[in-house]
């Protein structure tokens, strides 16, 4: 596996399909559950900070609080993450979405292919699971799942025009 390819090709795909988001329709709830099209912008902008704690830990580098928030919160993570950039533009939350997927894969280049396919490197993930079982599940699975999201939101809204 090409662990930087499969974190491009995710993210190029969410970058897109917002791309085809209506400026007006990005902050209408619906898009997921009660969240809009913005605030699943800013999920996986939180994800993405969860990345860059994830490899910098693995990495054995500085403190990873947003991991840590992750792991400790569990599934209000998602919610409390969301809230904590309501006040923000789909514009900011792309911006930090944008920063940190680059933060990431600045990260993840410091890593040899090998390592990255070795299992048990993230014990909380799971012990079988290597780092590119998370980037496949996690990110890029992640990422397509709310792009496909998105579209059902946008076709939705368009057929109520």
């Amino acid at each position: 596996m090409n662990a930087p390819d499969i974190m491009r090709y995710g993210h190029v795909t969410v970058l897109g399909t917002l791309e085809q988001v209506p400026v007006d329709l990005a902050n209408e709830p619906g898009a997921c559950g009660a969240w809009s099209v913005k605030d699943i912008a800013a999920h996986l902008g939180s994800y993405e900070c969860v990345l860059v704690d994830i490899l910098s830990e693995v990495l054995g580098e500085g403190p990873a609080p947003v991991l840590d928030r992750f792991r400790e919160q569990g599934t209000a993570f998602n919610d409390a993450e969301v809230e904590a950039r309501a006040d923000r533009t789909l514009a900011g939350v792309l911006g930090e979405l944008n920063a940190t997927h680059a933060s990431a894969l600045d990260l993840l280049a410091r890593f040899e292919p090998e390592f990255l396919r070795r299992p048990g490197t993230i014990a909380w993930y799971g012990p079988d699971y290597a780092l590119d079982d998370l980037f496949v599940y996690m990110y890029y699975g992640h990422k397509r799942e709310h792009a496909a999201q998105i579209d059902a939101f946008r076709d939705r809204m368009r057929a109520k025009r």
